[in-house]
């Protein structure tokens, strides 16, 4: 059985999660010194975003050496020294792969901008068109995705961050790069990538694209047959020879894309459907969030896709139970609630830092509190379509990513006990209740949740390898079953404040809420393992 479909991968974001030098930056050795804490509430492998040499114009994804460490994160030898303290505790490293696209502070964009350098056919470059972009493609941060060069006199190719210019894959010479750097990692004894953005490393045309409300011509650069080619040669050549796991960000992609992508080429993918539940085609207009859509949607996902990478926050997204659950009333119930839902469901578990103590969104005041470089990029274009300021700035702070990253709270002390310093975004108010520290020896707690759920995760066949098979997916109940070798448990999670009936009889082997002897009904966003 491969590793990582018994295990509880935990993601870290250095830069937000502990501090030791007083830079109010997160390093790596504060990951190191932590590391007890997560195998004890029972962690198998950890993904680290990345910790890459970077100007950090979209912190850390913007890569400008991809073999050195950004020192703001430490030195090579903390690097090593965490993989050796996480092995010894048989807890793998998974790094963030970012392969798409480099820092255009990369020595080989450098070098690109000359058109007589070897490095030019690394990257994506064009003349204009009566002086303007080449095509009419735009990209993810809502902007247009050529940019204008003065010292090459052309444009270059740039789905994000005009910082961030696209690798070029019809050049044979850049995949093999790319094959040297997983090479020196892997060399390094990590254990896998978290492959960032990976269906859209292969451009099969740089035409004009079908006019869009977003990301015009995607039908180019989305999930292309190339980039299937692509995966599938380094899995053959790279990750099969280093028994290395694969998990794709892949988006707009479905459950059939899905499998294509994980034939031959990915182990697992991250699907984006059950996080556009609450939003109106993009996520900056939000409406309000349906379990029974949610419901379905995973369900469609469980029962298409063989095996899961489970999610319900990341570095990207905004904290769950803000999102999802209560944060006020209900707070430690709906966290509790999330928790069942996501250990619970077929696939691969992937908990963010500060999910399994039930951190929330941040009240942000001001566009000044935030550093998310997607969200100035949003802000700026809703101005320019005049869309009223209370408007845009509602669609901003509830969708930015920044409400995921605000520093791990660890205390109730001095800056939740991340750094001695001025942390690098603020820290969440709510600190000195929602802790670490005040959880981690409370019975009762979130944190102490998730480690009886992950316990039981582990040792349940059920859990891990079962079928999955919706029982109900109704307004506010989100209902369904895991079978293995004729045996199975029944999951019931309450998405709402008021008590709902669900009519079902069998063994009580958890609730959030501490009921015993179930009797159908569930309490405010209780959820219930029933053994059948």
């Amino acid at each position: 059985m491969e590793w990582w479909k018994e295990r509880v991968i935990y993601q870290v974001y250095p830069r937000s999660f502990q501090d030791t030098d007083g830079d109010g930056i997160g390093d790596i050795p504060g990951i190191i010194s932590h590391l007890d804490e997560l195998k004890d509430l029972g962690i198998g492998a950890i993904w680290l975003c990345p910790v890459y040499s970077s100007p950090n114009a979209d912190y850390g994804y913007d890569i400008s050496d991809y073999c050195g460490i950004n020192p703001e994160f430490g030195t090579m030898a903390d690097m090593e020294r965490l993989i050796r303290e996480a092995e010894k505790r048989d807890i793998k490293i998974i790094m963030d792969l970012v392969i798409n696209h480099t820092s255009d502070e990369h020595p080989w964009f450098q070098q690109s901008r000359d058109k007589s350098s070897p490095y030019r056919n690394y990257y994506i470059w064009r003349p204009g068109r009566d002086g303007k972009p080449p095509n009419n493609w735009t990209g993810f941060f809502g902007e247009g995705c050529w940019e204008y060069d003065e010292k090459s006199g052309e444009y270059y190719l740039h789905l994000f961050s005009k910082k961030q210019p696209d690798l070029n894959y019809h050049n044979p010479k850049v995949l093999e790069e790319v094959k040297n750097i997983l090479r020196f990692w892997l060399d390094k004894g990590i254990a896998g990538f978290r492959c960032d953005v990976i269906n859209l490393l292969y451009k099969s045309s740089l035409e004009d694209g079908k006019k869009r409300l977003a990301l015009t011509g995607r039908e180019y650069y989305i999930s292309q047959e190339g980039t299937l080619e692509i995966l599938r040669t380094l899995r053959r050549e790279i990750f099969e020879p280093y028994n290395c796991y694969t998990v794709g960000e892949t988006v707009f992609v479905t459950p059939e894309t899905a499998k294509r992508l994980c034939d031959g080429a990915l182990d697992t993918v991250f699907s984006f459907e059950h996080m556009e539940v609450d939003q109106f085609y993009v996520k900056w207009f939000k409406r309000k969030f349906s379990p029974e859509k949610f419901g379905r949607v995973i369900s469609k996902w469980q029962n298409a896709v063989e095996w899961n990478a489970n999610y319900l926050e990341n570095h990207d997204q905004p904290r769950s139970v803000s999102r999802f659950g209560d944060e006020g009333r209900y707070w430690a119930e709906s966290a509790k609630m999330l928790c069942v839902l996501l250990l619970t469901l077929r696939g691969t578990p992937f908990i963010y830092q500060g999910e399994e103590i039930g951190m929330t969104n941040f009240d942000f005041k001001s566009l000044d509190q935030i550093k998310d470089v997607e969200s100035h990029n949003i802000y700026r274009l809703a101005k320019k379509l005049h869309i009223p300021e209370p408007i845009r700035w509602n669609m901003i702070r509830k969708t930015t990513r920044d409400n995921a990253r605000t520093p791990m709270q660890w205390t109730d002390g001095q800056n939740a006990g991340f750094t001695t310093g001025t942390p690098w975004l603020p820290v969440n108010p709510n600190y000195t209740e929602i802790n670490v520290k005040s959880q981690i020896n409370d019975p009762d707690s979130v944190r102490n949740f998730y480690k009886k759920m992950i316990a039981m995760r582990s040792e349940s066949e059920i859990l891990k390898f079962g079928d999955f098979k919706a029982v109900e997916t109704g307004k506010h109940i989100f209902a369904y079953k895991r079978t293995y070798n004729g045996q199975s448990m029944t999951i019931a999670l309450n998405f709402s404040p008021f008590e709902q009936k669900f009519e079902y009889s069998g063994e009580t082997l958890i609730s959030n809420c501490g009921t015993k002897v179930f009797r159908g009904i569930l309490k405010p966003y209780e959820a219930v393992v029933i053994k059948n």
